[in-house]
């Protein structure tokens, strides 16, 4: 779940932030993209000059940028609250980085922000209520495109809270929210196990093409292989496959490749370790070679899922439902979906 926070100067997003780290919600900012752009110009930060430094970015790189540039550090197994969301470009990029993101935007009353703002004398808050309003009347909107646009933020938001009253009531406008947003999809097992498989190819060694294979029984991984030159030679990368570094033509002159492929690993694997596989099922990124598929067949693997049907083999697929083992194909999402 990813929680996006705006919202006004003193309306409480502080508090929103950190409630949702006691709930195991890791906390990040776009500011803190521009507070790392002034640090590398060597400039002090001050309010205006934070919000002139998002406009010049947003002109320089586009609107989304503090947004894209802190995607690269979501990973998909943690909560997050992201506050300082000022422009609309920055909630769609945050909504392309998660299926699961919420917009919440915080509001209170002009007067008790202002009174909020004085009691934490913070560098560069403005000093009169009236300063404070022609401050976000620079915030809240303006042809400039590169420039804040917290109204039409305001117009994105999926939830609205108040914060003119005590905290407590803040805090159980917050539960009720999570409580509300518990319902989720898991990965089915084929998901789950081609994913895995799909990381398990990010081993690969070989310069032609990155397989990787993954055999379950019980819905336990038992086994894992990848494509590459044998135990102790020199990897194919590191031109132990004259071969694939001379990028021979697919399926031609297999016979003086040095690689292993991914599907074979896994059930030498299994062998070297004394694990049985039979009865299991492979799980592949692409659709097992000849070689591969009487591998399979004689370890007495009960299923081949694969992902990607390159170089099919009409004589491998029919020598698998010969022998009785099923075959099936199954998609996986694309990355960043």
């Amino acid at each position: 779940m990813i929680l996006g926070v705006a919202g006004p100067n003193g309306a409480g997003k502080g508090e929103v932030v950190a409630y949702l780290r006691t709930r195991s919600f890791t906390a990040l900012s776009l500011s803190d993209v521009i507070r790392e752009e002034l640090q590398r110009e060597g400039v002090e930060e001050t309010r205006e000059r934070m919000i002139d430094a998002g406009r010049a970015l947003r002109a320089a790189h586009g609107a989304a940028v503090l947004a894209d540039r802190l995607r690269t550090r979501l990973l998909p197994d943690r909560h997050y609250v992201i506050d300082s969301i000022r422009h609309p470009a920055e909630v769609e990029a945050l909504r392309r980085a998660s299926g699961r993101f919420r917009l919440l935007w915080i509001d209170a009353e002009p007067a008790l922000r202002f009174e909020r703002l004085r009691g934490r004398a913070r560098s560069g808050d403005p000093d009169t209520l009236e300063r404070l309003l022609a401050l976000e009347g620079r915030e809240r909107g303006s042809a400039d495109g590169a420039a804040q646009q917290l109204d039409a933020v305001a117009a994105l938001a999926d939830a609205q809270l108040r914060n003119d009253g005590p905290l407590a009531a803040l805090h159980a406008q917050l539960q009720r929210l999570l409580e509300e947003s518990m319902g989720f999809e898991r990965p089915g097992w084929d998901e789950y196990f081609l994913s895995i498989a799909q990381v398990v190819a990010s081993r690969s060694n070989c310069v032609k093409r990155h397989v990787g294979a993954v055999i379950a029984r019980d819905r336990r991984i038992v086994s894992t292989g990848y494509n590459g030159t044998p135990r102790g030679v020199r990897n194919c990368n590191e031109g132990g496959c004259p071969r694939c570094n001379a990028f021979g033509e697919s399926g031609a002159r297999l016979d003086q490749c040095l690689c292993s492929h991914g599907e074979e690993n896994a059930i030498i694997q299994a062998a070297y370790h004394g694990v049985s596989v039979r009865g299991g099922t492979l799980y592949t990124t692409f659709f097992p070679c000849m070689l591969c598929t009487k591998l399979i067949i004689n370890a007495g693997i009960a299923e081949v899922v694969f992902n990607a049907a390159y170089a099919l083999d009409d004589v491998a697929a029919a020598l698998l439902r010969e022998a009785g083992v099923k075959v099936r194909q199954a998609e996986l999402p694309a990355r960043g979906a």
